[in-house]
């Protein structure tokens, strides 16, 4: 006979799934891979192991295998957000501040608010170390009006007042702000420039991964509009310019993959395989290389407008294509003109 789960109010919710319909037998240490951002297999079957896994309120092993309409809860003896909001000294790099708020130019590979896996080295602990008393979002993240990816560099605003915060967050809900990445994709692009508008969503397979939801299922989204013009075509890839009217999660990055042009090295979406080019030793060489300069996803927030909460002034910040994008590019550059 099963094990009950025991009656122990210590323990705390951390991720809860429902297997979907169609789910075929899986061992859940396979699946929850798919939906724990971070976790390794060992990791998850630790977990298993120390009784954390629960399957319909029953602690089960690694080797369970799911079944639809199964609801799965990982569950440990510390709150999920315990020591999330520490403040930490770390350097900000800060572009413009006032009484009402800042800009900042955020790294690749810095987390911007703490989450699961990433519990310490995020925005937020540097905002809080070097603020007292930031405004709280509907998320209870202190500072944030809006968000960019790890890997993503550039530019964010952040609000010092409950004025400011509110303001802001208007004119990203009301598309008065304006956001201009710059991606390196895969392909070269038939137009110059264009528009892409699908309803985004968590992938049904793979949680990690949104996805574009159109015809009958454009439901399972919510509408997305991101505009693109070529800035460099580079042969097997190209610099496009995207701007945001909407700001959903992985927006670009999904929005590009569904058009056929992925961003390079993206490692999420699929973008850290070669998805054009030659069979030629030498282009997987080269492109091998390309990956090593830029190891992460080729996007960057470059520019960012917004109308000042309190003087009612327009301010455009305009920031610089980091080192390893910029290598990456020049890099590309080269391969192109060499192939010209």
């Amino acid at each position: 006979m099963t094990p009950q789960l025991p009656q122990n109010e210590d323990l705390f919710e951390h991720y809860r799934f429902v297997v979907e319909k169609g789910q075929q037998a899986l061992r859940i240490d396979k699946y929850l891979m798919n939906f724990i951002e971070n976790a390794t297999r060992n990791k998850i079957q630790a977990a298993a192991k120390d009784g954390s896994i629960f399957v319909n309120d029953t602690p089960v092993k690694s080797n369970y295998k799911v079944k639809p309409n199964d609801v799965i809860t990982v569950k440990f003896e510390h709150p999920p957000h315990e020591h999330l909001l520490v403040g930490e000294d770390i350097t900000i790099d800060i572009v413009y501040e006032d009484d009402d708020l800042l800009v900042v130019n955020k790294p690749a590979g810095m987390v911007v608010h703490p989450g699961h896996g990433n519990y310490s080295g995020t925005l937020i602990n540097a905002l809080i170390f070097h603020f007292d008393n930031l405004p709280k979002n509907s998320s209870d993240r202190p500072g944030l009006v809006h968000r960019i990816d790890k890997d993503t560099s550039g530019l964010l605003v952040v609000a010092k007042t409950e004025h400011a915060m509110n303001h802001l967050s208007n004119q990203f809900a009301e598309k008065t702000s304006e956001r201009e990445y710059l991606a390196l994709v895969w392909g070269n692009l038939n137009e110059d420039s264009g528009t892409i508008e699908g309803n985004i969503g968590r992938h049904p397979k793979n949680r990690l991964q949104n996805t574009v939801f159109e015809g009958d299922d454009a439901y399972k989204g919510k509408p997305a509009v991101t505009h693109y013009n070529v800035v460099e075509r580079l042969g097997y890839v190209t610099l496009v310019s995207c701007k945001l009217e909407t700001g959903r999660t992985h927006q670009i990055r999904v929005h590009m993959k569904h058009i056929s042009h992925t961003l390079f090295n993206d490692e999420r979406y699929g973008g850290d395989a070669i998805l054009k080019g030659t069979t030629f030793t030498k282009y997987k060489q080269f492109v091998d290389n390309a990956f090593k300069v830029l190891p992460r996803q080729a996007l960057h927030a470059k520019t960012l407008g917004f109308e000042h909460p309190t003087t009612g002034e327009f301010m455009r910040f305009s920031s610089e294509i980091p080192d390893d994008m910029q290598q990456c590019i020049e890099k590309w550059r080269s391969y192109a003109k060499h192939q010209a």
